[in-house]
């Protein structure tokens, strides 16, 4: 394999792990334009969109269905999450509710080690078969589902987010609270509907990465927090920017595997998080890293 060859193939695993980092920093970005939370139990929700998607499949159910079961499923759960315990504390300072957030992430995974256990589940694929050759990379079918499902997943999200009623008053509470509130959108429904939205895509991002790699009940830590930092990437408030992170990010990572060493690959997200923080303080960025409520 040429050095060129090498470089794609690093560019297409990139572009595949990439797609769902967007896929969290899509569900980061969200909740965050419109409630200005960080919600860290966010890669809790692809850790239970994997091992919800691998139990239902391997109790018999078709892959449509269980991938329906499963987002609905997730949603469902961040809706809860939302009502049960952020809505009760929507008036506490911001750090509190950044603490209770780790607090459920932290319990969601304790509720996933009693009922699955250390055991990793493995996911068949959805088209089963040989890697195929794909400009000079070599990549898995389920790679390719998973930036098909990411894109149609933005495709859908754009539509949503431009042509419809609830998509538009997601905005608006996005740009302002208050003012959306005294145009008669009913903004606690609207913070209601953000995390249900996150844990849905979540969800999506989980049942297309298990059957790449297993399912465990600790697997939303790590994703959880480099979705975060591709959400960073663009101010925590442009889903644009957080996809374009999101890949970058992968690709970033990939090439930090091939070329260097793939011990280094989970620092590649940290060490680009400090960089942001650091650029931030020093005045350097031309963004904010986190923008202001």
């Amino acid at each position: 394999m040429t050095a060129t060859d090498q470089l794609v193939q690093y560019l297409a695993s990139g572009l595949v792990v990439g797609g769902v980092y967007a896929l969290i920093g899509l569900g980061f970005v969200i909740v965050y334009g419109v409630t200005r939370i960080i919600n860290f139990a966010q890669g809790e929700f692809v850790m239970l969109g994997a091992l919800v998607m691998a139990t239902l499949v391997g109790r018999g159910l078709s892959l449509p269905l269980a991938f329906a079961l499963t987002v609905a499923a997730v949603a469902g759960l961040g809706a809860l999450l939302e009502r049960a315990a952020i809505h009760p504390l929507r008036s506490a300072p911001p750090l509190a509710i950044l603490i209770l957030t780790i607090g459920a992430s932290i319990a969601l995974r304790g509720v996933a080690l009693i009922v699955w256990g250390t055991d990793p589940f493995a996911l068949r694929a959805y088209s089963p078969g040989p890697p195929l050759a794909v400009g000079g990379a070599v990549v898995v079918r389920q790679g390719l589902w998973v930036l098909g499902v990411a894109g149609a997943v933005f495709a859908v999200l754009w539509f949503f987010f431009t042509r419809t009623y609830a998509g538009i008053a997601l905005r608006a509470c996005a740009v302002n609270a208050r003012a959306a509130r005294l145009q008669g959108i009913r903004v606690d429904h609207m913070f209601l509907f953000a995390f249900a939205l996150s844990g849905a895509l979540g969800a999506v991002a989980g049942a297309v990465i298990a059957p790449i790699t297993y399912a465990t009940y600790d697997m939303g830590l790590m994703l959880g927090l480099k979705g975060f930092v591709a959400a960073v990437l663009g101010g925590l408030v442009s889903p644009p920017a957080a996809i374009a992170g999101g890949f970058l990010l992968g690709v970033l990572e990939s090439l930090a595997a091939g070329l260097v060493s793939s011990g280094y690959k989970d620092a590649v997200a940290f060490v680009i998080l400090i960089a942001l923080c650091l650029g931030q303080v020093a005045g350097w960025l031309p963004w904010r890293v986190v923008e202001e409520g």
